[in-house]
């Protein structure tokens, strides 16, 4: 049995109020003063804060005395055009009709218009021992696209792991175009080792440099030597960022898994089906203002923008009515 508690912006004001408890878990609604609607879900390992009506990001994440979200400037989250208004969560949805960093010929915003996206409806799920934010958004356009993204993320009662989650489905008469990537920002730690279960040399430095990205000669050098990165032993070369791809995921492997192990024994884990995704992006930047080491971005195109998926092949189409699923498994492993 599903029990749905349906959710209202008024519900949601700068005095923390809880609105739902039982014996493995505990929700409680805030506002920023930013204006910003926040749900806190914490079960016995820890935390997790969700925006439900902003693009559905979780804004932090912290479980067995770890903070899992990346270091960053802001200390609330913004309302902006961008995610680069607002880039301090721990994750957020990239895409859905654009992903990535814009080239000079493309003509969308940074990692597409779901990531900033004002949800209309939002509510809660409880199944058994499993606790589910869920929201809708629909977004239309006269003489272009019209689709309904339903993002949900899932907890489960004594568990630092839980479920990232996007369906899209066209609403449209004409098909659309599709790329996704859910952009986990996780957090530097030095010394960190990165395995996974497909080869080290499946992974491909990066050769365009974005718009936001100023190489220094000491980078330049670094990245002309640079073939892996599979531990994080050197900060002082992360700036800019070290950005490595790897593609066409499922002649690997049909469950990628990738790990950032911990000096201290724990791991961050993502798990995901290469059906469902078939690249991903390993994003390490250490500089004064960010720190983040996202040691695997699941995603169905590289991040190089719209144009790029197109030219290389690997944008999605969308028939009229079809529907798309997505899943992402990520947290704390012992």
């Amino acid at each position: 049995m599903i029990t749905n508690i349906l959710l209202i912006p008024e519900q949601f004001q700068k005095v923390p109020l809880e609105l739902y408890s039982n014996e493995y878990f505990t929700i409680t609604s805030s506002r920023f003063n930013s204006g910003i609607e926040a749900l806190t879900i914490k079960n016995s390992r820890g935390f997790i804060t969700v925006l439900p009506y902003y693009g559905q990001m979780i804004w932090d994440a912290q479980f067995d005395g770890l903070s899992l979200k990346m270091d960053n400037m802001f200390n609330q989250p913004q309302y902006g055009t961008d995610i680069t208004d607002t880039y301090g969560c721990f994750a957020f949805h990239s895409g859905l009709l654009c992903n990535g960093c814009p080239s000079s010929d493309d003509d969308h915003i940074m990692h597409g218009e779901m990531a900033c996206a004002k949800l209309s409806k939002a509510w809660i799920e409880v199944q058994n021992n499993c606790l589910s934010i869920c929201g809708e958004f629909e977004y239309i356009k006269g003489f272009g696209a019209h689709y309904i993204a339903k993002p949900s993320v899932t907890l489960t009662a004594d568990s630092a792991i839980f479920d990232i989650k996007m369906q899209v489905t066209n609403l449209s008469g004409f098909e659309m175009p599709l790329q996704y990537m859910c952009h986990l920002n996780y957090a530097y730690v030095n010394n960190a080792v990165l395995e996974q279960n497909i080869p080290d040399n499946a992974f491909i430095l990066r050769k365009t440099i974005p718009s936001h990205v100023h190489p220094t000669q000491q980078w330049l050098d670094y990245t002309k030597k640079l073939t892996n990165l599979t531990i994080l032993n050197e900060p002082h070369y992360y700036d800019p960022e070290i950005v490595f791809l790897v593609d066409n995921l499922s002649q690997y492997t049909n469950f990628a898994e990738f790990y950032m192990i911990l000096p201290k024994g724990k791991r961050f884990v993502t798990r995901f089906s290469t059906d469902q995704f078939s690249h991903g992006t390993r994003w390490i930047l250490n500089n004064k203002d960010q720190k983040v080491a996202a040691f695997i971005l699941p995603a169905t195109c590289r991040p190089e923008g719209f144009l790029a998926a197109k030219n290389k092949g690997t944008l999605i189409m969308l028939k009229s009515g079809e529907t798309r699923n997505f899943s992402v498994t990520t947290g704390v492993d012992n």
